[in-house]
């Protein structure tokens, strides 16, 4: 039996597809082992949404064939469509598998055993199709993550992801609802539902090929998936309590659409809607197709609409021409948009993207100094949010226990993603409501007596 490590960088979709490959390398007779441990197959499941994630993956890559110079390497995923040029060059790596195939990395495992020939992947770009995938069960024991679309049609003059994930393309509903009643079945009470555009998903299959800069995205196809989810409910509990949905488009939220999620009883109020910049112009550069009024619209719709809703972002820092009076202005965007949590990177240069072209690159020590005050900010406002809980009830999913102080509690999260701690009676995968009384950050968001 051979023995297979994996090795995983990136997102909720890479970790969800990570998934997958282990399940099929499984199925196929493999031994599956750490990958700090001796292998004969090391599978890197890489990640290029910055030029550190670039390098972090050919970091991983070259660790894997120094422990063991015999192995096979795999290089799997979004580096691979971008950096193909390199890893077809890197003596060190044996096999190149495209996000398109990760469904089918046994088969091409055994093929490279068979012919040790070494080719570059398909054209991500070409690809119409979803990519055949699924899933049974995850490392987690009380969450799954399901995958519903993949690709993104945004062009986003800063992202290289288009040019590793192709075009939008959208999962059969009756295909998510197969792989998420099997996850259910399997005692999954929590599912997050992702893609790599979320907010595109059905677009493709209604015909739609793009979207305006003006116009709110159309979402009667995801609301369609949710709705029929949420039928995954049982009043027992043993059924789907939660659905949690990945990172939304800002165009997306409006009040048709926040109210249709509120009658979603399985909706979490934990909503991510990526900004990256806070003043127009910056937006502008950055392709983003909407403006700082609409997305705080979008905000003041979701607390119109849910009491409290964790609110979280993504921000970009020091794009190219980004200004100290630009940098002002998403300060002071920021602090009236108050967020539960952000999620501050330095730009990074992406080759191939439009903003990589751009006059006024900012060096690293601007950036840096401009994310430390934003982390600043959100380390405030993310404690001020679960503050805000104190003296409510949460409904908190324990998923496991932890010696915290010398005492042994139970911690999970809160439907908002607040995670708690509680010292009473309670075992993973069990859902209880319960009154918050104390706060305690940073080791753990809440402590609950």
């Amino acid at each position: 039996m051979l023995r297979v490590a994996f090795h995983n960088l990136g997102c909720k979709v890479n970790s969800y597809e990570l998934e997958v490959m282990i399940r099929k390398m499984a199925e196929n007779g493999y031994e599956i082992v750490p990958f700090e441990e001796k292998a004969d197959i090391y599978i890197v499941n890489t990640c290029t949404v910055t030029a550190i994630a670039d390098k972090k993956s050919r970091q991983m890559l070259h660790q894997a064939r120094k422990r063991n110079p015999e192995a096979v390497v795999v290089a799997a995923g979004c580096y691979v469509h971008t950096g193909e040029k390199t890893l077809m060059e890197d003596l060190q790596v044996d096999l190149l598998v495209g996000n398109q195939d990760k469904g089918k990395i046994a088969e091409l495992i055994e093929a490279y055993l068979n012919d040790r020939k070494k080719e570059a992947p398909a054209d991500i770009n070409l690809e119409t199709a979803y990519p055949e995938l699924y899933l049974e069960k995850t490392e987690e024991h009380t969450r799954a993550t399901v995958k519903i679309q993949d690709g993104c049609n945004q062009f986003c003059s800063y992202c290289i992801i288009p040019y590793a994930r192709g075009r939008i393309r959208s999962r059969e509903k009756d295909d998510i609802l197969r792989e998420a009643k099997h996850l259910v079945e399997s005692g999954y009470r929590e599912l997050v539902v992702t893609g790599i555009h979320l907010s595109s998903y059905g677009l493709d299959l209604d015909g739609i090929k793009g979207i305006g800069d003006s116009e709110d995205f159309p979402f009667g196809r995801l609301l369609d998936v949710l709705r029929s989810l949420d039928e995954l409910y049982r009043e027992d509990g043993t059924g789907l309590q939660r659905i949690r949905l990945g990172s939304l488009e800002p165009r997306i939220i409006t009040r048709e659409f926040a109210q249709a999620l509120k009658q979603i009883r399985g909706i979490c109020p934990h909503f991510h809607l990526s900004l990256q910049s806070g003043c127009d112009e910056t937006l502008k550069r950055m392709n983003r197709h909407y403006d700082t009024a609409r997305f705080y619209e979008g905000m003041e719709i979701l607390r119109e609409a849910f009491d409290l809703p964790a609110i979280t972002t993504d921000v970009i820092t020091g794009f190219p021409g980004e200004t100290e009076e630009e940098f002002a202005k998403t300060v002071s965007f920021l602090e009236k948009a108050n967020f539960y949590e952000m999620h501050v990177f330095p730009y990074s240069v992406r080759k191939g993207t439009p903003a990589a072209a751009m006059k006024d690159q900012l060096t690293m020590a601007q950036k840096k100094e401009r994310s430390d005050i934003l982390l600043k900010m959100t380390e405030k406002q993310s404690d001020e949010y679960r503050r805000a809980h104190i003296g409510r009830e949460l409904e908190i999913l324990f998923e496991e226990d932890e010696m915290i102080g010398g005492r042994l509690m139970h911690t999970g999260y809160s439907r908002e993603y607040i995670r708690c701690a509680f010292e009473g009676d309670a075992a993973p995968g069990e859902i209880r409501k319960i009154t918050v009384d104390l706060h305690n950050s940073p080791n753990y968001a809440m402590m609950i007596r």
